[in-house]
């Protein structure tokens, strides 16, 4: 004897577009943080010019950077209309090929050490997931 079941219902549209708005606004701000402060550090005479800087003053950047990208990534997965942690990690792996780009178009340009850009690289998805952790511990229940 044949069950009569209800129909399944089809799955509820991506919204694409608002995962793409997701992504861009946190890496936008990420971004737009880390280039204004370079440029407040630059006027208060804190960072020197490209390729001058310290490993010490290299070693702030990457802190404050370290700090933006984590913001981003929790913007992104607070943007997310759904699975804040995928569209966390997705920015962090766009922001990975960025940095592995970057890296390599000013790998002999004399810009500074090899091993800043090569943090940047190590560090975009650690911080694309810490960002994601964030925000998926907001929207956990608390026991």
């Amino acid at each position: 004897m044949a069950v009569n079941r209800p129909p399944i219902p089809p799955p509820a549209p991506l919204k694409i577009g608002r995962s793409i708005v997701a992504v861009l606004a946190g890496m936008f701000a990420g971004a737009i943080l880390s280039l204004g402060t370079d440029q407040l550090m630059h006027a208060a005479g804190l960072l020197p010019a490209s390729g001058k800087q310290t490993d010490a003053q290299l070693l702030f950047a990457l802190a404050y950077r370290t700090v933006y990208t984590v913001l981003g990534s929790y913007i992104v997965a607070r943007l997310a209309p759904h699975r804040p942690m995928q569209h966390a990690l997705v920015s962090g792996a766009l922001g990975l090929v960025l940095s592995a780009l970057g890296a390599s178009a000013t790998w002999d340009s004399g810009l500074g050490p090899h091993w800043y850009p090569l943090a940047l690289v190590a560090l975009a998805m650690p911080c694309a997931w810490l960002g994601g952790t964030l925000r998926t511990a907001q929207l956990s229940p608390v026991d």
